[in-house]
């Protein structure tokens, strides 16, 4: 009998670096023209990863020679304020991107901070304006962490054309982006969600699972096609305190085809995406096209 095989790992530490790379050139043009791309990070209160997250995210834009603004706010802030310094950042032309931190306090209404973005600075990709521009196919802002998954499938060389993607998860930063990128990409898309009678009905005719749920060991090798290839956004932690994904790593790892670790898969390459657009967000404002 043949020994299982183990799954090829998808790097996205690697990955994020190469495209951190080729921000890094593309800011480098820009500063040719006199022009320094510019993101703006607002981070309300003080929950303990939001702080390293938003830390971690002005790190990036430094390594690749952005001008970042890091706006520190009380938990009190009052809603009104924060529309306030959304709409100032939305007419400043230094800053080509604007993140707001989420979550945010509950006597703040995040969609309606959301909206305040302008559109042409919706970096995160969060916008009606840009879920909608991704909805029917037009160019806009996509969200970040589906927007890496992509990219990470693209870097294995796993085409989605024809093939069957299920989605695990139905939020509007993972789930439904991701599921419209990969129909666009021409995949057969299934959605899956917490209503889904039986789950591994599903995934085990799927040629890529995204799982995208905050939840433990919703994937597991007896729900996985051989060879598949398994993309793991969730993030969590183990009974050891120990970071884990969505995903029975070590079993399904032996059945799939490809899988992403965590740490060091999809967390990176969300963050690496962010850059993409900031820097796309600048190239447009400053009407420079990307060579």
């Amino acid at each position: 009998m043949t020994a299982p095989t183990t799954a090829r790992l998808i790097d996205g530490n690697a990955l994020a670096k190469k495209t951190r790379a080729e921000v890094a050139r593309r800011v480098a043009r820009l500063a040719e023209h006199g022009h320094r791309p510019g993101l703006a990070v607002i981070l309300v209160g003080h929950n303990p990863a939001s702080q390293v997250y938003v830390k971690h995210k002005v790190a990036d834009c430094e390594s690749v020679g952005m001008h970042s603004v890091l706006d520190r706010h009380p938990e009190t802030l009052p809603e009104a304020e924060l529309l306030a310094r959304i709409r100032a950042l939305n007419a400043d032309p230094d800053i080509h991107g604007i993140l707001v931190q989420l979550p945010l306090p509950r006597h703040i209404d995040a969609n309606k901070v959301i909206e305040t973005i302008s559109p042409a600075k919706d970096v995160d990709g969060f916008h009606v304006a840009s879920a909608g521009a991704l909805m029917i196919g037009r160019p806009g802002f996509k969200a970040c962490t589906p927007y890496g998954c992509m990219k990470m499938l693209e870097s294995i060389g796993c085409d989605p054309k024809g093939k069957h993607a299920v989605v695990i998860g139905r939020s509007n930063i993972v789930g439904k982006p991701m599921a419209m990128m990969l129909l666009q990409a021409s995949a057969t898309v299934t959605v899956c969600h917490s209503a889904t009678p039986d789950l591994a009905h599903h995934t085990k005719q799927a040629d890529i699972v995204v799982v995208a749920v905050g939840k433990r060991n919703v994937l597991t090798a007896d729900m996985v096609k051989p060879g598949a290839v398994i993309i793991d956004v969730g993030m969590n932690r183990d009974d050891h305190g120990k970071l884990c994904g969505d995903v029975d790593f070590a079993g399904v790892s032996v059945v799939a085809g490809a899988i992403t670790p965590v740490p060091g898969g999809v967390g990176p390459m969300t963050r690496a995406m962010l850059l993409v657009n900031t820097i796309e967000a600048a190239e447009h404002a400053l009407a420079i096209p990307n060579a």
